[in-house]
């Protein structure tokens, strides 16, 4: 910024994995942003935790962020061991990494991650204002206006909608955009309340994902010995709230997985968070307007499959930076963002959606998907990793360019 230039505001809308990246990258593009988000201060973002690709933890670098800071928390995890119906291996499935810089995919705590970029946000001088809900935004020549649920109203040059899967912004700027799409699974995950028989935990960093007799289950070794564990129970139609209480969501999960060492780290977890919607979207056309911008799940939400969401939402945050930086007109910026992030995520998603297909076949389907996988997987790893694309990318740094 010139001197005697007045800094441009930029709203941005959420308060998650998308928007204190986007944040902290708007403060990289000369930008006053600040956070607006719908919850209260201290009420995290659902789910139980989340692996960050090697791609994504390269995002953060290129945020000017340390990785090893924002991270401390987790624990690197870098492949996965997939087990079939009857427990057989059917592959083996690097993650990315380590690189020799020490770059390793990690799994976190969501919590974790989430207090810890709105740490990174704040020291870099971004306000955070809680239970601050958008309900409209309106797009000026000059300026835009947003308007939230507590009667406040909000202008600034730019807003960039980072308010997720059943986005307001989404909506403003396309009324006609496509709803979230129940992928016909349910979510739940937990932590064993501590060590677990050596014979039923991996060691640490050890990640397994099995197809399971009647649902699709994954676990994890953490460092003190507890199991981590998520699980996707298949069902046509998606879960109501209010539908299950505590005790009866366990039940469920005990009599859906019984007889298989899933049902020993459920019943060895204090608490099962869950469940909820599995959800991706279709195709969303409308990513932007002269002022207003989507990032993260708002534009492009990503089944869980793929293991790409919040490493998606960085890598937006790095590419709008650079857009705005190296752009002076703000229409033109976004218009670049769009062109650089949209194939790619696109690609993402369809690759999210094609791996939770296969956790919803039906007992012929199951079997012939565990006969057929391994060759399949062998063929694939030949010519090297078939993930190597997502994994691979890198992004130049916005800090200090």
């Amino acid at each position: 910024m010139t001197r005697g230039a007045v800094a441009r505001r930029a709203i941005v809308v959420g308060g998650g994995i998308a928007g204190t990246a986007t944040a902290v990258a708007l403060r990289h593009a000369g930008f006053v942003p600040v956070i607006y988000e719908a919850h209260p201060r201290g009420a995290d973002e659902r789910g139980v935790f989340l692996t960050l690709a090697v791609n994504g933890v390269n995002a953060l670098r290129a945020l000017g962020m340390d990785p090893a800071r924002v991270l401390e928390r987790g624990f690197a995890t870098p492949a996965i061991a997939l087990h079939g119906a009857n427990g057989q291996l059917l592959a083996e499935l690097p993650l990315g990494g380590p690189f020799p810089d020490g770059t390793a995919t990690t799994t976190i705590r969501r919590a974790d991650l989430y207090s810890a970029l709105r740490a990174e946000a704040e020291a870099a001088e971004v306000p955070i204002v809680y239970g601050a809900r958008l309900t409209s935004v309106v797009t000026g020549a000059s300026e835009v206006t947003a308007r939230f649920e507590d009667g406040r109203t909000v202008s600034a040059d730019l807003l960039v909608g980072a308010d997720g899967l059943h986005s307001r912004t989404r909506e403003a700027l396309d009324p006609d955009a496509p709803a979230p799409h129940y992928l016909g699974l349910l979510n739940t995950g937990g932590f064993t309340a501590g060590p677990v028989s050596s014979r039923l935990a991996p060691p640490p960093g050890a990640m397994r994902m099995a197809f399971g007799r009647r649902a699709f289950f994954g676990w994890v070794g953490a460092p003190d010995g507890s199991v981590w564990w998520f699980a996707n129970p298949p069902r046509k139609r998606p879960a109501e709230a209010g539908e299950f209480t505590a005790e009866s969501w366990r039940a469920h999960l005990l009599d859906l997985f019984a007889g298989e060492e899933a049902a020993e780290f459920i019943g060895a977890s204090d608490e099962v968070v869950g469940p909820w919607n599995t959800r991706d979207l279709r195709r969303v056309r409308t990513w932007r307007n002269s002022r207003v911008v989507l990032v993260g799940d708002a534009a492009h939400a990503v089944a869980p499959s793929s293991g790409q969401g919040a490493s998606m939402a960085l890598e937006d945050a790095v590419v709008l930076g650079h857009s705005l930086r190296q752009r002076g007109e703000l229409g033109a910026a976004l218009a670049e963002y769009e062109a650089v992030r949209r194939p790619r995520v696109e690609k993402v998603v369809a690759y999210g959606r094609r791996s939770s297909s296969g956790k919803v076949l039906g007992p012929v389907g199951a079997a012939m998907r565990d006969a057929v996988l391994p060759m399949v997987m062998r063929r694939l790893h030949r010519k090297g990793d078939p993930q190597a694309w997502i994994f691979e990318h890198r992004l130049p740094a916005l800090a200090g360019s």
